[in-house]
Parts: structure tokens; sequence; C-alpha cells
């Protein structure tokens, strides 16, 4: 005889399930208006992000100085210069030499382009002169019909260049008030809190502040690990311009995928237009060696050790946040998923219970306002 559902426990798991369903939209329907909050705060909640990572690589030197007895506003001063001395400094190993060797490029690119109308004309394409003049003379008449649209994204491109340069300074300000103020948030943030929020809010602030610094300091970590292998092979197959493109490889580092991509392109082009096909082929086989071992091997490793997150957690963060933001979405996956985890896991020590025989209190501490 077969066993009879219960109809009283069918009804309860039924209302359980509703519920839990009925609790489950409410959050996602807060996440969500949460997400469009932020979306329409984007102009300033950009350039805060930007000056807490540059506050994170500033930091420990900051901190060094007011160890020694440099007075805040002087330290985070100091810091800020010295940022941009470094900053102007990467920009000059990358103009400098281009500019000096541009000649040479320009070329190189006039004779790749000539080897390859004489490659188009041999077997197998056979294509003629007059083919290729007609083919160019198509391409002027498109661009001569899509002036119009060509002015426009020019203004979009100039538009989008202005709207950086003001978020750079603005991330550069807030960025010396937070190295000259910013030890004074959590205890500042302890007083204007009531009751319980108090003690959470600032231990959770103070826990991500420090996931967040692991996160730069490993994908720096990752982007020198990629300038040293892509430098070391181009230096040995005899690329001009080394160190610019080791400079920009690294730098392109922090921009996930497309960086990538625009530092193999850089580079595989000045191979092609010094070296030749040869070794343009040999430098794009290293770069997407390094890369996948960048991508694949390193990079989770060293976050996943660095964030306390799985590989697959961070490979799996980085898409999702390409796919739904773009290049923004991936810079910032890893961060946002880092930071999730640390307030899941500060919910999960207060929500656990506590065994019976501990006497010991395990109640957060909270930070003394100075």
């Amino acid at each position: 005889m077969s066993d009879i559902l219960s109809p009283k426990r069918a009804a309860a798991a039924l209302r359980s399930s509703a519920r839990v369903s009925a609790e489950l939209l409410l959050v996602f329907v807060m996440a969500a208006v949460a997400l469009w909050i932020l979306g329409r705060m984007w102009s300033v909640l950009w350039p805060l992000i930007l000056a807490l990572f540059l506050t994170t690589l500033t930091w420990p030197l900051a901190a060094f100085l007011r160890r020694y007895g440099w007075r805040p506003a002087l330290a985070a001063s100091l810091v800020t210069v010295l940022f941009l001395v470094a900053a102007t400094g990467v920009v000059a190993l990358i103009a400098v030499p281009v500019a000096s060797q541009s000649g040479e490029l320009a070329d190189g690119v006039v004779e790749g382009i000539q080897q390859l109308r004489e490659w188009a004309a041999g077997p197998p394409l056979n294509i003629g002169d007059a083919q290729i003049t007609g083919a160019f003379d198509a391409a002027a008449d498109r661009i001569q019909n899509s002036v119009g649209s060509a002015v426009s994204t020019v203004v979009t491109g100039v538009s989008t260049v202005f709207s950086g340069l003001v978020t750079a300074i603005l991330a550069l300000f807030l960025m010396f008030f937070f190295l000259k103020d910013g030890p004074r948030f959590l205890p500042w943030l302890t007083r204007q809190l009531p009751g319980r929020l108090a003690t959470d809010v600032p231990l959770v602030a103070g826990r991500g502040w420090e996931t967040l610094g692991s996160f730069v300091r490993s994908q720096a970590f990752v982007g020198l690990l990629d300038a040293v292998f892509i430098g070391l092979g181009l230096w040995i197959v005899g690329v001009p311009l080394v160190l610019p493109l080791a400079v920009l490889t690294f730098v392109s580092a922090f921009v996930p995928i497309v960086g990538a991509l625009f530092a193999g392109f850089v580079a595989v082009l000045i191979a092609l237009v010094s070296n030749g096909l040869t070794d343009a082929l040999i430098v794009l086989a290293i770069i997407v060696v390094v890369q996948q071992l960048e991508g694949n091997v390193f990079q989770p490793m060293i976050q996943s050790r660095g964030l306390g997150l799985h590989a697959a957690v961070v490979l799996l963060a980085v898409t999702l946040g390409g796919s739904l933001a773009g290049v923004v979405g991936s810079l910032l996956a890893v961060p946002a998923a880092a930071l999730i985890a640390v307030v899941w896991n500060y919910l999960r020590e207060q929500l656990v219970e506590p065994s019976s025989g501990s006497e010991t209190d395990h109640s957060p501490t909270v930070v003394a306002p100075v």
C-alpha cells in the first residue's frame, strides 16, 4: 500500500514556499531599486570609486609619512604630487619613444601596406591594382557619404574625453581628501549611527576597505607579471619600443579584457610594421599564451587568495560584470563580489548560534572615536 500525502503538511509546505518566494522577490526588487538609484548617481559614484582605488594604491606611503610625524595635509599633498609625477612619467615613457621613432613606424606602415598589395596581387587572390584602386575609391565615397555621422562620432568622442578628464580631476581631489581625512571616517561614522549600527557598519566598512586594497594590489601584481613576460618576449624577438609596450601592458591590466586586447593589438601592430609578418605572429603567440596564463591561472589564483574568493567565483564575476555593464562592469565585478562576500561573512558571524560550552564573548568591539 502506497503512502498517502498529508494535506496539512502539503499546505504548510506550500505556505512556506510562498512566504520564502515573496521574501526573495522583495529582496530582488529592493536590489533592483538600489541599482537603479546607483545608476542615476553614476556621474558622482564613478569618480568616488576611482578615488578609492587610487587611495588604496597611495595610502601605504601616506601612512608611512604620518607615522614619522608628518601632518596629514602635508603627507597627503606630497603623496598626491608624487602620484601626479609618476602618472606623468608613465605617459612620458610611452609617448616620448613613440614620438622619436614615429618616422620609422610610418615608413614601416607604408612598407607593410605595399607588401600587402604585392601579396594580394599574387596567387591565390590575383587582385590587380585596378581592383585595389576601386576598393579605395569605394571606401572614400562611403566616407564622404557618412560625413555627418563621422562628425557626430567626433563630437561624441570629444565629449567622452572631456567627461573622462573631469572625472580624473575630481577623483584626484577626492583621493587627496581621503588621504588627508580617511582615518577620521570610521570614528565619525560610529558617532553618527544609532544602536547596533554604530558597531556593525564601521566594522563592515573597515573590512571592505582591506578587501578593496587587496584587490588593487593583486591587480597591480598581475599587471606587473604581464608586463615582465610580454616585455621579455618582445625584447627576445627584437621588437622596438619594448619599454613603452611593457608600461602600456601594465597600465592596461587595470581594465580587464579590453585593456589586454588593446595592448596586445598595439604590440602586434608595431611588430608587423617594424619586423615583418613572421615576428608579428610570434609576438601574437607570446601575448596569447601570457594572457591565457594570466586570465586562467595567475589572476584567479592571486585574487582568490587575496580576496577570499574561489577562482571560479572570480571568473564568473568578471563574465557577469562584463555582460551587464561592459568594461566598467568587468573592472568592478571582482571587488563588488568581494565586498558582497565581506557583508555575507559578517552576517554569518552575527547569525551563528554560540556553542553551549563557550563562555567567551565574541561581540565585536566599537572603534573608539578620536
